[in-house]
């Protein structure tokens, strides 16, 4: 082939290569898809960081969140157990194995705690914006619950946490429903009203930190997130996903939760 037979780079060819290839005109569109490009990664990128939040860890119902936390993108990653274990935790893991046979059917999720585990200390406001912490419900089994009206599940367990609050609830058992809408925040208030939740006192966190101190200590993977805490504030077992919170199974093990080592009494 003789060097007139050679094809040539022409004004609209981009493959020519090497050190004596002369720029094409067309760079100027080569840059511009260039930036589109690298704006298109950024915001690929923030999109797989505030999925973290919500089903990233692939949770049985979670389903992609048309609002989303942007703060959680920067939560830290799971802490060594070293670093959330308790000693003063350890009557806790054992009192907590009269839970065990009852984690079957709508709760076949929930796991019992098998190490001593304080929760870090977890802060957020009530329905008067009243600074509140986990602390504060010290004496009381607490089951948390994080959730979000955003996400699917959350909602349908709305109605069935607002029944064992109901059934249950008092001085001696609370369920602590944390909200973590980071927008308009009326929205979820309006929910619960329109789905008639009566019981359920309201918790917001819109800072996500909560769900950020949980995810520190291998807790927090997506929503809804729920936890019973004895009434030392020591983890007794924690589920990630929707369970049924309103039935008898539920009931069964929040009893079991507050008389430990007790036969559960029967549920209607």
């Amino acid at each position: 082939m003789t060097e007139a037979d050679q094809p040539r780079a022409t004004e609209t060819d981009e493959t020519a290569t090497g050190p004596d290839a002369t720029p094409p005109k067309g760079a100027r569109g080569s840059g511009v898809r260039t930036v589109a490009f690298v704006a298109l990664a950024t915001l690929a990128g923030a999109v797989a960081g505030a999925l973290a939040l919500y089903g990233m860890n692939r949770l049985p119902g979670n389903a992609q969140a048309p609002e989303v936390a942007p703060q959680v993108t920067s939560a830290p990653t799971a802490e060594p157990a070293a670093k959330v274990a308790d000693s003063a935790c350890q009557g806790t893991v054992d009192r907590a194995r009269v839970l065990a046979p009852l984690v079957k059917g709508g709760l076949a999720a929930f796991a019992v705690a098998t190490e001593p585990r304080r929760l870090p200390p977890l802060a957020f406001t009530d329905g008067n914006g009243k600074a509140v912490t986990l602390a504060d419900f010290r004496g009381r089994v607490v089951l948390l619950n994080l959730w979000a009206t955003w996400c699917v599940p959350c909602r349908k367990e709305m109605p069935d946490l607002d029944r064992l609050q109901a059934t249950l609830g008092g001085p001696d058992f609370e369920v602590v429903a944390v909200n973590l809408d980071t927008r308009d925040p009326e929205k979820p208030r309006a929910f619960l009203a329109e789905i008639g939740v009566k019981s359920l006192a309201f918790y917001a966190d819109p800072a996500t930190k909560t769900f950020q101190a949980l995810r520190g200590v291998g807790r927090g993977f997506g929503l809804p997130t729920t936890l019973i805490v004895d009434r030392d504030g020591c983890e007794m077992g924690f589920l990630a996903g929707p369970a049924e919170w309103g039935g008898a199974e539920a009931e069964a093990l929040v009893r079991a939760a507050l008389a430990p080592g007790e036969v559960p009494a029967p549920v209607r």
